[in-house]
Order: C-alpha cells, then structure tokens, then sequence
C-alpha cells in the first residue's frame, strides 16, 4: 500500500515540476530528503520515507556527480573550496557516491592529494585557513566514498600514501586534516596486506606519539586504531620488535598521563580502542604460552636451577662434589619443596600447553622482582607438614593457566566490547605483576581454607572468584587491586555464597520436586509473554562495519498482535522506543522458516566477516525467510541476545534454550515455591482484597524519619 502511494506521489511531483513547469528532460531530476542527510529516493529506498518527511525536487545523482566534477576543477580557489564542501556532504549518499565513483571521481581526488594541493602550498602562508579547509574536504569525501565499500583500497598509488603520511608526520597540522588522514590509513592497513607494508614503512610509531600527548581525544582515538591496525596486521615475527619500540617510545606511560588520567572521560570509541590495545598486548604472551618445555635444554633448565638458588640461596655444586646419589636426592628434596610435581625432573611439569613456558616465566619473574615474598612463600610451605603446604610450581602452573583464560590470551579482539582495565596500563610487565599479586593471594587463600593436597582445585575455584569479582569493580591500579583482593578473603567469600545460596535455595524432596513440575509450566509461559513483551518494545542494533568502525544503527520490535516484525534504519540511537510508524520494512512473522546462531548465520559465513572472533559469534543470529533471504543481527550484549533469540524461537512455537531463560526459571520458581510455601497454618486469607481506608480529614502532618 506504501509502496503504491509513494509511486503514485512521485508520479504527481514529476507531473507538477516537469510538465506544469515545463521542465524537460525528467530524468535529470530526482526526489530527495530535505532533511540533514539529504538522501536521494531510489527505488531501493523509497519505502524508507517517513510520513510527515519533506522531500525536494533536485538534479539528479548522475547530473550533480558531473556538476561537482567539473567544478572541483576550477581553477578558482573559492570556487574550488565550495565545490569540495558540496562533494564531502554528498558523498554521503551511497546513489550519489556511486554515480561520481563511476566518473572515476575518486582517482580524481587522488591526484588532487598527490599533486593538485602543490601549487596551493605556495599559498599556504598566506591563505593557511583556506589551504587547510580546502585539503579538509577533499580528504572527507575521499573517506565517505571509500566507506561505501565500492572501491578496493589495493588501488592506490604510493604517491598518495606518502602524501597521506606526510600530513600525519608533520608537527603542526590542520586537526581535521590530520583526523581525516589517520582514518585513512587505519583503513588502508585494515583492507590490504600489501598496503600495510607500505604504510609501515612511511609510518614510524615515534611519529604517532606526538598525536597523543595533545588534548583532542578524537585525534588520540584515531592514532591509537592507527598503532592497534599496524600491530594487528604485523607479522607474528615482528610484533615482538614493535611491542620494543611501543615499550622504547613509552606508549603505555604517554596513554596513561594524557589519555586514561586525562580531566575528559573516556568516549565509547576510545575505551574500545583501549581495550584493542590491551588484548594485543597480551596476546604477545600466546608464543610462551603455546611452548612446550624441551627437559634437553640447559638454557630453560638453568631457569629451574636459578628458581632452587634464589629460594635456597645455594650455589650450582661443581660435578666432582659428592656422590651423583647424593646430589640427585638433594636436588629432588628441594623441588618438591619447591612444589613441582615431577621431584626428579621438574622440567616435564612444563610440557602442557596452556601456560608452557610462560608459567616457568612468571615464577622467575616472581622470584627475581619480589624475592622476599617468593623466599617467603617457599620456606613456609616447605616448613610445613606434607598434608598442609601449598606447592608453589604447581599452583604457579594452574594460576597462569588461569589469568589466560581469564584475560582471554590469543583470541582476537572483539569488535563492540569496550572493557578495558586501567591497572595494565600502570605497568610495562603488567602481567607478570598480575601474576604476582595472585600468586601471593593463591598462598593466602590456602592457609585460610586450611587447605591439603586433595584440596587444591576447591583452592583454586575460590581464587579465581576472588580475582573474577575484584575485576569487575575495575581497579585503576594494581596496589588498588591488592587491596581489594585482600577485603575479598576465603570468609568473605563465603558469606557471598551464602548469601547467594539463600536465594536460589533449592528443596529436594520429592513433594517439593512434584510441585516444581506443576509450577513449572506456569513460570515458563510467564516468561515467554515477557519475551514477547520485550519484543514489542523494540532494540536498536549496531550496523558494525569491516572497514571502519561507524555509528550506524537500526531498530526492530515485534507487532503488538505478534505477527510482523517492524524493522528499519536510523540516524542516531534513539532514547527511548522508536515507533512503528518510523519502521517502514515488514516481515511477516508466519513467513519465518527458521532461526540460526553463531557461525549458522549468513553474516558470519562471509569472509573475513567481523573477524569472525568469539565474542561477535555469540551474539549473532540471523531470521531466515522464504527460500535464501535472511535478516542479520548482532545483538549490543548477552542479554538482548537471549531475549530476541528466546523470543523468535517462542514466535516459531519452539523451546527457549538459552542461559538467560534457565536463569529466569531458576529465580521465578524459586520465589513461587517459596511463596506457596509459607507457613499459613491458622491465618485465614480474605477472598476479597482489603477496603481502602478513607481519607484523613487533613494532611497537615509529616513523617519525622529520624
């Protein structure tokens, strides 16, 4: 019906404008928003208008893409600069961008980068502002028709990288200029492998740096994708070479004063660049980690003897001193003092991959850096009885293994998580440290548990409870993380679980679990309608994009009757409920055949799709419909993911599976049983609800709540 009426008004504009007013040529002219986006109507688009839009009648995309290119080759400099400001607002417009590309519009503006800027270089001194407006615009249009993904990035020239670079390298830069270039050498390294190559060798991390100790957080955010894309597509050999220079160049102090510590919060964009950074780092760990022990090798035994010297401060015994029996059994004395699990050959307790060599890295780390307290660890457990020492190598082995699984060490960064930890920016060796306090709180737990050999994995669940719950409160240093790992002792720890246990208390006789089954149909409903409910309501998604990451969203929210799916763009994240009359895409719920997840859905089967890592699979999910169309989501979190998904599957009269809904189960059930079981014995219940009581004669009175 839409679709009909806005055909038919279109009709009548063309009638109206060409022919009452005798405007010939209908197809140089064509409809478009009036509003800030200034979108030309396709028939692609045309069932996007809102009701209440104003349109306006203008030349066509292919007649003003010829105008824009012709006129931004004035050889006046006004004219010039007006004509590239009218090209940066249009390329916008995916149709106009298209019609200009095809005049060859961007190899236009290359040239214009690469040698057209020259001549007016001469006037720099005297016309700066209009040189750096005039490079502005030109460098924005160049960025918004490239983000319409219909030009490869391997085309460019070296010419043009060099001139991108050099505006980056220079002290004294026009801010915009210098954000435009940053984005577009973020995306050069991100899209072309062969372009990273020749962007590194025009870019040295000694330039970017300056770039971050100024005040404009936008400018830093883009230098540090910039820094983040040249570490995430280095060679795996020349990382650790780039992580020295980033080390040398003091990034992490420099990120820390002018960047974490700064006046102005951090941004969404900033905090995931941030967290990129992070995980990178850390990911330099994995070759350790993924390095098996080799028991031939002096070199890594030589670790293993300076861990015995340091610990029992004695000297290697040259080979004619005592007996081979005697020193084999000294030797195995102190290693298991020492809490290897092999006393002969302590080597072989580093050949399990996760953590391999770098657990052997850290416990020397910890014995160098903090003697005292590895001395101390070590002869007090050794002076224990058996039953009741905590053996250091192995609980190190464990705790390593442990903080890489919980800093996720190897996987790819996620592309809409901003969780970065200020503490690991206070530190070059931040994880060795982090190490070191856990280790440190591992020995503390085991007395407090008064814990034994068979006790070791309790010891450990309740460590890493300790560490999960201290990260999330997001300390801003590590001795801040010290003092809150000491508040969350093993009682501490307790009193949680209790506390947490009272709440989802669980009966196990047998007329309790028949009543569960009897309720349990009734809950399950009750949280289907608040699915469905929550679909009505609608969420806003994030369109995430491959070669840059943008601000562009789009909402989808369920009929009230339960039978379409309204979906449709937006300009920005909207406040509250978006309504269905903004909505123009339908999809009719009884034309949806199934529901996909994770790596089933179409979007993640792309190549190169999101870098298909972990996190952006779990919170994928596709509908699909009719014979091969799909609609793609990637929920903002967890939770919407369970909601949508339990949701679309209770539309297709399929069971809600997901971790959400056996929460939900487990804390409704939980409060109707215990509801239904109150001890009511001689309390007889009203059938009507109580009167309401009337109104006082006056409310001259107040509560004095002290």
């Amino acid at each position: 019906m839409q679709c009909s009426f806005i055909s038919k008004f279109r009709s009548i504009l063309f009638y109206i404008f060409v022919f009452r007013w005798s405007l010939g040529n209908h197809e140089n002219f064509a409809l478009q928003n009036a509003d800030s986006t200034n979108f030309y109507i396709t028939e692609k688009n045309r069932s996007d208008i809102k009701n209440g839009s104003i349109l306006r009648l203008t030349t066509s995309p292919s007649q003003t893409a010829a105008q824009l290119h012709e006129r931004i080759q004035s050889s006046s400099m006004d004219a010039k600069l007006e004509a590239l400001k009218d090209l940066a607002n249009s390329s916008r417009d995916v149709t106009f961008a298209q019609e200009f590309i095809n005049l060859d519009g961007i190899s236009l503006l290359t040239q214009m980068v690469e040698s057209g800027t020259e001549r007016y270089q001469k006037l720099q001194k005297i016309m700066k502002p209009c040189f750096g407006d005039l490079l502005s615009f030109t460098l924005t249009a160049f960025v918004e028709l490239m983000d319409h993904g219909i030009v490869s990035w391997d085309t460019f020239s070296v010419a043009f990288i060099k001139k991108i670079a050099g505006y980056v390298n220079k002290s004294a830069m026009d801010t915009a200029v210098l954000q435009r270039s940053l984005a577009i050498l973020e995306s050069m390294v991100l899209n072309s492998q062969d372009l990273y190559q020749k962007v590194a060798q025009e870019i040295t991390i000694g330039q970017l740096i300056p770039h971050l100790q100024g005040t404009d957080q936008d400018i830093q955010t883009y230098t540090i994708a910039v820094i983040n894309a040249l570490f995430l597509k280095a060679p795996e050999d020349k990382r650790q070479e780039m992580a020295h220079i980033l080390a040398q160049k003091q990034l992490r102090s420099i990120i820390l004063s002018n960047v974490i510590r700064s006046p102005k919060p951090i941004n969404d964009e900033m905090a995931h660049q941030l967290y990129v950074l992070q995980v990178l780092t850390f990911n330099l760990l994995e070759d350790r980690m993924m390095t098996k022990m080799d028991p031939q090798d002096q070199a890594q035994r030589d670790i293993i003897f300076e861990l015995r010297r340091i610990a029992f401060d004695v000297e290697c015994e040259p080979n004619n001193s005592g007996s081979i029996e005697k020193r084999k059994s000294m030797y195995t004395r102190d290693y298991k003092k020492l809490g290897f699990i092999n006393h002969v050959n302590p080597a072989m307790d580093f050949t399990q991959i996760p953590p391999g060599m770098l657990a052997l890295d850290n416990m020397l780390y910890f014995a160098r850096h903090h003697q005292d307290a590895y001395i101390r660890i070590v002869l007090e457990n050794s002076s224990r009885e058996d039953k009741h020492e905590c053996p250091f190598g192995r609980s190190s082995i464990e705790l390593t293994k442990m903080l890489c699984e919980t800093l996720k060490v190897g996987e790819l960064p996620s592309e809409n998580c901003h969780d970065f930890h200020p503490m690991f920016f206070t530190h070059d060796r931040s994880f060795e440290e982090f190490f070191c306090i856990c280790i440190q709180l591992l020995n503390k737990t085991w007395k407090e548990m008064r814990a034994t050999s068979e006790d070791f994995n309790k010891v450990m669940q309740v460590v890493r409870e300790q560490i999960m719950r201290a990260l999330t409160q997001k300390p801003n240093s590590l001795d801040q993380l010290k003092s809150r790992l000491q508040n969350l002792s093993y009682t501490e720890i307790l009193k949680i679980r209790q506390s947490e246990r009272m709440n989802q208390e669980d009966f196990q006789s047998r007329p309790i679990l028949e009543l569960r089954e009897k309720i349990q149909p009734e809950i399950m409903e009750l949280i289907k309608q608040q699915r469905l409910n929550r679909l009505c309501d609608g969420t806003c998604f994030r369109k995430i994009s491959s070669r840059r990451r943008q601000d562009k969203f789009w909402y989808c929210r369920l009929s009230p009757n339960h039978k379409v799916l309204h979906y449709g763009d937006l300009e920005e994240s909207p406040q509250g409920e978006v309504s269905h009359d903004l909505l123009q895409e339908k999809l009719p719920v009884a034309d949806i055949k199934a529901v996909v997840t994770g790596k089933d859905c179409p979007h993640m089967k792309e190549k190169g799709a999101l870098k298909q890592n972990k996190e952006v699979l779990e919170l994928a999910f596709s509908v699909l419909y009719e014979s091969d169309e799909y609609l793609n989501f990637i929920a903002p979190d967890k939770h919407e993911y369970c909601v949508w998904t339990d949701g679309l599957n209770a539309l297709l009269g399929k069971e809600m599976t997901s971790d959400f809904t056996k929460s939900d189960m487990d804390t409704l059930l939980s409060m109707e049983m215990k509801l239904r079981l109150l001890d009511l014995e001689n309390i007889q219940i009203p059938e009507a609800p109580p009167p309401i009581p009337k109104e006082p004669s006056n409310y001259d009175f107040v509560y004095d709540c002290n």
